[in-house]
């Protein structure tokens, strides 16, 4: 079974629009580097796989006009993570100063991250459109395939929408049918088109495809659950997700589950996994001299002044890590885990000693997220501290881990062609344990609690095993040479005992659901998201600027108003291109100037 992997390719069309479609190095799709496609052509089978590759090739947001590759990260690191309080910006007070409104919550129109994003994703939809309307009068593919085709094309457009919604909240529907785009107003809900299009892709798209990559019936039910779970319909989602957990299966045809080892969900020898519900396609080294297929997203965020070379962001926030601390039966603290600050070395230079605190119960999930000092990095050798650290008084201690390739396979999953590296990781947008935790919420609103109690303790269990814990070295001198047995820390975590959910109530409930979320999906883009749809962003990050802004200055000024920053505002860019006759098409959102 062939995966996609990506190759830059320019397609110029009859109508002048330039655009970067990518092609399968295992021959999905051969072009030239360029050329000329006229209507007849983009009308034939191969004129419309030629356009659905490259609804495929902008996942990632690379080469899609909207500015450095990070700002349109497909994991939404900006957006989601740092603006979830999960992490900070990181590197330093004047470097990529655009992020740190953001980060802040104080970030209005003119902002260009959110012009950037905006920009990326409505160029989603235009290819994803285009297939669409050419798929309809093309004259060498049967009805059957057409179905297929456009159950593609809808899925990727629903997530390109659906990007777009929980983004700015307020967004015009532009489809195939549109005539003029700048025309059309955003002041009316988008919910059900969005379903639509994922409903579409689930009742048309086949089990398995041919290439690990593409979209199928199961990763198009997943996230049609997850549409329905943002508009709090639960019995609705309740049922799509248990379709999805018994009968879903990956393009190759795996029945979806979670993997035995937690951390190879983000590793480049793992990937398109049975945990793999729908990831954008990495790459390295591949022939291009470029890592604009691997990752380059992430290509800020990697340790300072280390292996790496660059950049310094991305950094844990202090209270992302006080939160895998746990109890004495192994379970999350969750209503005041910051009342102890697990032990770090901010202010602590690298050449002077520290000893990590190896004996405070934490969950294991912590080391596969967070690096830091005198914890293994990897195959890297142990954290040195302050030394990969752009400015630790600026924005902390930490080093992210997710996003880190490994020492002993660099050769083939690293891709050091730029002035910062990237890596053949894929890009999880939605992973099996992700559908568990979004199908125990929709139980326990339900007030299914023991269901969603199960749910949560399958995510759990798969922590808890020794497999998914980070050990110390065999050799601490050559960390290639591997772990021993010994635990890099004091790892407690449980499973909670049969009854607790429903002794504790529908709400609080709740409360372990949504922080299990923040355990599990840590710093892969979905807490802010999280936060706003659950109406409690404002108490949560306003504490979270209170406590982590009296420890760094990075998020000091920090607000977040309620009405207000649980969307971000439509950039100003794209009201003042929608004026006609002094009069803009689009609409502000409440509480932006």
């Amino acid at each position: 079974m062939k995966s996609i992997h990506k190759i830059k390719l320019s397609v110029v069309l009859a109508t002048g629009l330039v655009f970067s479609a990518t092609s399968c190095k295992d021959s999905f799709f051969d072009l030239p580097a360029l050329g000329a496609l006229s209507d007849a052509q983009l009308k034939t089978r191969a004129g419309i796989d030629a356009l659905l590759i490259g609804v495929y090739g902008g996942l990632d947001g690379t080469g899609m006009g909207g500015g450095s590759a990070w700002n349109t990260a497909a994991d939404n690191w900006i957006y989601g993570t740092v603006a979830g309080g999960e992490a900070k910006k990181g590197s330093d007070g004047s470097d990529q100063a655009g992020i740190n409104s953001i980060m802040q919550m104080t970030a209005d129109a003119s902002n260009g991250f959110f012009n950037s994003k905006w920009v990326v994703g409505y160029e989603g939809v235009n290819r994803a459109n285009s297939v669409i309307k050419n798929l309809r009068d093309a004259s060498d593919i049967s009805d059957a395939d057409k179905k297929t085709i456009e159950g593609e094309a809808r899925f990727l457009r629903g997530h390109y929408y659906f990007d777009l919604k929980k983004m700015f909240g307020n967004i015009p529907w532009i489809d195939e049918t549109t005539e003029d785009p700048a025309s059309v107003p955003n002041d009316s809900d988008v919910w059900p088109q969005i379903e639509a299009d994922f409903k579409f892709a689930y009742d048309n798209l086949p089990n398995t495809q041919s290439q690990k990559g593409r979209a199928n019936k199961w990763a198009a039910g997943a996230y049609l659950g997850k549409a329905q779970l943002f508009q709090k319909k639960w019995a609705e989602a309740k049922a799509t997700f248990d379709a999805v957990i018994a009968n879903g299966v990956t393009s190759s045809g795996e029945k979806y589950g979670l993997l035995d080892r937690y951390q190879d969900n983000f590793n480049a020898a793992t990937k398109n996994s049975k945990e793999s519900v729908f990831a954008v396609q990495q790459v390295a080294n591949d022939g291009t001299n470029s890592i604009a297929n691997g990752n380059e997203g992430w290509m800020l965020n990697h340790p300072y002044n280390s292996p790496f070379r660059c950049c310094g962001f991305y950094q844990p926030s202090i209270d992302l890590a006080n939160s895998f601390q746990t109890d004495a039966q192994g379970l999350p603290i969750i209503s005041n885990y910051n009342s102890k600050m697990l032990k770090n070395d901010q202010g602590i230079l690298s050449s002077a000693a520290f000893t990590p605190d190896k004996t405070t119960p934490v969950d294991p999930r912590l080391d596969w997220t967070v690096g830091r000092r005198g914890i293994p990095f990897h195959d890297w050798g142990y954290h040195p501290g302050q030394n990969w650290i752009r400015d630790q008084a600026y924005a902390g201690p930490y080093s992210p881990k997710k996003s880190i390739y490994w020492q002993h396979d660099q050769a083939t999953y690293a891709d050091q062609s730029s002035w910062a590296p990237g890596s053949a990781i894929n890009i999880n947008i939605i992973r099996f344990a992700d559908v568990l935790l979004m199908a125990a919420e929709a139980e326990a609103q339900l007030g299914n609690l023991a269901r969603a109690q199960e749910l949560v303790n399958m995510v759990r269990a798969r922590a808890a095993k020794k497999d998914s814990w980070l050990h110390e070295y065999i050799n601490p001198s050559s960390p290639m040479d591997g772990f021993s047995d010994t635990p890099a820390s004091n790892y407690q975590i449980k499973t909670y005992p049969a009854g607790a959910f429903a002794s504790m109530g529908k709400d609080a409930a709740l409360q372990a659901i949504y922080f299990e979320r923040k355990l599990e999906l840590a710093m892969e883009g979905h807490r802010f998201f999280d936060l706003s749809r659950w109406g409690i962003a404002a108490e949560t990050l306003n504490a979270y600027f209170a406590y982590e802004g009296a420890i760094t200055p990075d998020v000091r000024d920090g607000k977040f108003t309620k009405g207000k920053n649980e969307v971000y505002p439509i950039p100003l860019t794209q009201i003042d291109l929608s004026t006609k006759n002094g009069q803009s098409t689009l609409k502000q959102n409440p509480g932006y100037n």
